[in-house]
């Protein structure tokens, strides 16, 4: 069977078991009655002020604890790379994908579960995505469609504009990276130093600094200001740096 249709085969085996087992009728569910209790929220939904308010709170929740996780005062000392510098976002992210799901199985049943888990198994083995933080996403509007799918739009919506929101304060300030190249092996320290001194002085956050000797050439991770670009910070860059401590630069943004 090709892997595109793997995770499909195992939702539809797993929803024929549910309904055909002679267990069924003692499990403290009924497929079938979930199914009707979706197609009758529909957008009377957005009414329920009392529910959305819940649901609003629940992905609230999960969202600060993820972020008293994710941004550890000890996380920041093992930061060695770009990815790990975007590492928080992602965390945060996929605790608002875990509120998502949990909200919608615990109101509205057994049968969105195993719909999250046939949709899981075919993103596992069609999706290519190479940023950590494009796959939080990437899952997180999958389950907005999904939830449209289930005649839910009043939670479609609020995990939209929630995650809209999220997004927008988590990519404020970009992550870049910066690889210092074509240094004097006399001269990686001084470097260093003063592209540390530069970056700090246009509002920048130094999240690691590593010098290879052997290269030469020095690599700094940083969180950006918020109107800066890597254009912008190239330019004030080569206009700080004095002339002998100066490399070529190679950007990473993500």
């Amino acid at each position: 069977m090709p892997p595109a249709w793997r995770g499909a085969a195992v939702l539809l085996a797993l929803l024929a078991l549910a309904q055909a087992s002679p267990a069924a009728a003692q499990l403290p569910f009924d497929a079938s009655a979930d199914t009707q209790a979706l197609q009758s929220v529909g957008w009377r939904g957005f009414l329920d002020a009392k529910s959305m308010l819940e649901e609003l709170l629940a992905l609230v929740l999960a969202t600060a604890l993820g972020a008293l996780i994710a941004f550890h005062p000890m996380t920041p000392r093992t930061v060695d790379t770009l990815q790990e510098a975007e590492l928080p976002k992602v965390y945060i992210m996929y605790a608002l994908v875990g509120a998502v799901v949990g909200v919608t199985v615990l109101q509205y049943g057994i049968v969105v579960g195993l719909v999250i888990f046939g949709l899981g198994g075919l993103m596992r083995f069609r999706t290519d995505v190479d940023s950590a933080r494009d796959t939080g996403r990437l899952i997180v509007v999958t389950l907005v469609g999904l939830i449209c799918g289930l005649n839910l739009p009043h939670f479609a919506v609020l995990a939209a504009v929630f995650a809209y929101i999220l997004i927008f304060f988590l990519d404020a300030y970009p992550i870049c990276r910066i690889v210092v190249k074509e240094l004097p092996s006399s001269k990686i320290t001084a470097a260093a130093e003063a592209y540390r001194i530069a970056l700090g002085q246009l509002d920048c956050k130094i999240l690691s600094e590593r010098k290879h000797y052997a290269k030469p050439r020095v690599d700094i991770v940083f969180r950006a200001p918020r109107d800066a670009t890597p254009d912008i910070l190239h330019a004030e860059l080569w206009r700080r740096i004095a002339i002998d401590v100066r490399g070529e630069l190679d950007w990473e943004v993500d």
